[in-house]
């Protein structure tokens, strides 16, 4: 794999911690800021960057508490990735950039776009958060919403996901169509040694906005998804079949909601997309991009 020797991997000083990221591409020209969710890392996006570098820079961060970064004593919040996000993109001087995210990392590009829409060239996302009236609205699969209930639950969501560490040994292969291989696994694996590394992956299933509750980021993503609907930026929405918290019926008809929504789909696919269709995915970015940049000075005229 001689294009992932290209990306390089940094570190850059936030709120007393640490993020790292991933950075290739071509230096001068739009920003492409890849945000993931959970429990993974920028290591979800290592087969895409290198189809997207030959348009944009392309900056791929682990979210605090995951892949390299830093994991400070804080309670993982929805609003807590949000700061260091935040802080993130000023440290790195990014003032604009087309936004790409699956899971947790669509929830901070919507609440992002929502406070700095100028801020946004364009969005492309999959598998993606929103609020949920019911806990029928939030998987397809009635054992995954069982098992994110247990989650949700003091005591059994402790002993899953910070004892046996359910959500990266079960939940990530069980979102994934193919097998990983070990060396694929293990950079997934490595941030989460023991039971207190994983208290970020806990904290992510509680914040999920399901039936109004936590209701600060139910509100948040409620006030984020009426700006969506409002926009008028780009966007790119990846569906696969059958899909996991996004079924391709539904990606369907979000589409045709929203403003300039062209929809991709991907074939066989549930939550992970990124694993089963990175060159789809990456080229469809690429070539999206590229037809946005080509028109931008008209739009702008």
């Amino acid at each position: 794999m001689s294009q992932q020797a290209e990306i390089e991997i940094r570190s850059a000083s936030v709120l007393g911690s640490t993020m790292a990221y991933r950075d290739t591409g071509t230096q001068d020209a739009p920003v492409a800021l890849f945000l993931h969710g959970n429990p993974t890392s920028s290591h979800i996006w290592r087969n895409i960057l290198p189809l997207v570098a030959p348009v944009a820079r392309c900056i791929a961060p682990d979210l605090i508490g995951f892949g390299r970064s830093g994991k400070p004593d804080i309670a993982y919040r929805f609003f807590d990735h949000v700061r260091y996000l935040d802080a993130l993109i000023e440290q790195l001087g990014i003032s604009s950039a087309y936004l790409v995210a699956q899971d947790w990392g669509t929830a901070l590009a919507f609440h992002l776009a929502a406070r700095r829409p100028a801020f946004v060239r364009g969005l492309a996302f999959m598998e993606f958060i929103r609020p949920m009236p019911t806990w029928q609205d939030f998987h397809q699969a009635e054992p995954a919403r069982q098992a994110f209930r247990k989650f949700r639950t003091q005591g059994e969501g402790e002993a899953m996901i910070l004892e046996a560490n359910a959500f990266v040994e079960r939940v990530l292969p069980g979102g994934i169509m193919r097998t990983l291989s070990e060396d694929e696994m293990a950079p997934y694996r490595a941030p989460f040694p023991t039971p207190d590394s994983r208290r970020p992956v806990l904290a992510f299933p509680r914040e999920l906005p399901i039936a109004g509750e936590p209701a600060d980021v139910d509100q948040a993503l409620q006030s984020a998804h009426a700006s969506l609907k409002a926009s008028a930026y780009p966007k790119l929405l990846f569906a696969g079949e059958p899909g996991a918290i996004v079924a391709p019926e539904f990606a369907e008809t979000f589409a045709a909601s929203l403003k300039h929504c062209a929809l991709v789909r991907l074939g066989p696919g549930l939550h992970y997309l990124q694993e089963d269709h990175p060159d789809a995915i990456g080229r469809s970015v690429a070539g999206w991009i590229a037809g946005v940049e080509a028109v931008r000075p008209q739009l702008a005229a």
